[in-house]
């Protein structure tokens, strides 16, 4: 029987907030326990100056969120699980509820107070690595090229499992839907915990019974019937819908569907409320959609500017909008609480990859590594230090010659890469690259990726398959190479022997 018991002793778990944010009428549905739920909403509302935002931390020196630099030099309080704490306790990937106010250009701020927010900590029942994804309290929580991982995690999700270091993990991100139709969280950060003194969970309560005083948050059943604190509901009542946190100390897998069993429920509504005229830029998902003029982002509604011709779009048009889609809308709210749209941003993102020594240095907002050219951007590119390196702190101004690198982005544009995340390491032999096989680049033996010749050598350089669930290698070389060719997603392991040459001792064929 797997039940896990855990009893009380240094606190350290992370109060998770999963906001209600900003509801009303006019907009569209709600969550009615078929639909997923709504994440964390993401961006800044400003009214005469006061700003509150919702976002991951991409980057430090004050602290940025949403695009948005917030100086925390007035910042009266940091908090944790409310517990102070120190600013620089602070990663970049964690979730956090910034309040302050707000220059009228919207670009810089000056927070009041920083509070961390997650989403679910406890044990890690189940791994599926091939798709890039683990369990935790019933919830799936998928981690891609945007989420930062912990130092103390091991190297490989199957780490997770069965390793006495690893009791468990605690996991930053909003809720959406993969294209399996799963509800998902989709990971901004993890960090692995050698000792749980309590389960926590934060979603949406759906199939609640008054009687057996059970609800379900996804695939996880809260039995609250011992329950010695629910809190701040309004009317004192858990309905279907309500945005909540559960925290709790007996967790049991042994059971369809697994059990938490509640120490506390707390009402999570309310903490971003919107007036008439408050003015909110929000990136998120789509989770309900009708029409381009008529969906949710989270559950906030979303309408398009009744004067035809006054939304901006960038990354796209209103003929590409649909469900799943992520996206960042900026308008102001009317009277009905719905969303009205000024300007719609489509984001779209490429898992390109680069690991190497830095080839030549920075020059502006820009380096090379394996002769290829890395773009950044001050507000948008989260930058990593996990070396031995006592520069502090770490930002494109000193990428120098030498310096192992991973960079993950898009290739934007061709040839290059714009990236959102960068991260120096302490140096290892081998370089990395993962991109599109381009047009004529599959000329056996050699293939081209992002300028970049890889050369592989028959009977030497494994040829590997990632398509399915598993890793397998490929039967022959000839298998491989039938099944490439321009526009193939591919990740290659090796050695830069020269320039923009990469001698492979893996290729892997991924899906994108």
């Amino acid at each position: 029987m797997n039940t896990y018991t855990k009893n009380f002793g240094a606190l350290i778990t992370l109060a998770a907030l999963l906001l209600a944010g900003c509801g009303g009428s006019g907009g569209g549905g709600g969550n009615n326990g078929n639909n997923p739920p709504p994440p964390p909403p993401t961006g800044g509302i400003t009214r005469t100056g006061v700003a509150a935002a919702v976002g991951p931390i991409s980057g430090f020196g004050s602290i940025i969120v949403n695009g948005v630099e917030y100086e925390t030099d007035a910042t009266t309080s940091f908090i944790d699980d409310d517990q102070d704490i120190q600013e620089t306790e602070l990663k970049v990937g964690d979730m956090v509820l910034v309040k302050g106010s707000i220059e009228d250009d919207n670009t810089t701020a000056s927070a009041t107070s920083v509070e961390v927010e997650d989403t679910v900590e406890g044990p890690v029942t189940s791994v599926n690595a091939a798709a890039g994804n683990f369990v935790v309290l019933g919830q799936i929580v998928q981690v891609g090229p945007e989420t930062s991982v912990d130092d103390n995690c091991p190297a490989t999700l199957d780490g997770l499992m069965n390793n006495p270091p690893v009791a468990g993990v605690e996991v930053s991100g909003p809720y959406t839907v993969n294209a399996a139709g799963d509800t998902v969280i989709a990971a901004t950060r993890f960090e692995c915990k050698g000792i749980l003194v309590e389960f926590e969970i934060n979603g949406v309560v759906s199939g609640h019974n008054s009687v057996d005083k059970t609800f379900m948050v996804n695939d996880l059943e809260v039995n609250y019937a011992t329950a010695g604190l629910i809190q701040d509901f309004p009317g004192g009542v858990i309905n279907d819908d309500d945005p909540v946190e559960v925290t709790g100390t007996q967790f049991d897998d042994s059971v369809v569907p697994p059990v938490l069993t509640a120490d506390k429920v707390e009402f999570k509504g309310n903490r971003l409320q919107a007036d008439e005229g408050d003015h909110l830029e929000i990136e998120g998902f789509i989770t309900r959609f009708v029409s381009a003029t008529d969906f949710d982002i989270g559950d906030i509604p979303v309408t398009v500017t009744e004067i035809t011709g006054t939304t901006v779009y960038e990354g796209g048009t209103a003929m590409d909008l649909g469900l799943h889609l992520k996206v960042e809308v900026e308008g102001e709210f009317d009277l009905d609480g719905v969303l009205n749209a000024t300007k719609i941003e489509i984001k779209t993102s490429t898992a390109i990859r680069v690991t190497g020594l830095v080839d030549a240095p920075s020059s502006g907002d820009a380096f090379m590594i394996l002769g290829i050219t890395v773009n950044t951007a001050v507000l948008k590119t989260r930058f990593e230090d996990k070396s031995d390196i006592p520069d502090v702190p770490f930002g494109v101004g000193n990428i120098t010659t030498g310096y192992y690198i991973e960079v993950r982005g898009q290739e934007l544009p061709a040839g290059e890469i714009t990236a959102f995340l960068v991260e120096r390491d302490d140096a290892r032999p081998e370089t990395e690259l993962r991109g599109f096989v381009e047009a004529g680049g599959e000329n056996r033996p050699d293939l081209t990726v992002l300028g970049v010749t890889v050369q592989t050598v028959s009977g030497v350089t494994v040829f590997t398959d990632s398509r399915g669930d598993t890793e397998v290698e490929f039967a022959t070389e000839d298998d491989f190479w039938a099944a490439v060719g321009e526009g193939s997603l591919i990740d290659v392991k090796g050695t830069e022997t020269d320039t923009q040459i990469l001698l492979a001792e893996e290729v892997e064929l991924e899906l994108e």
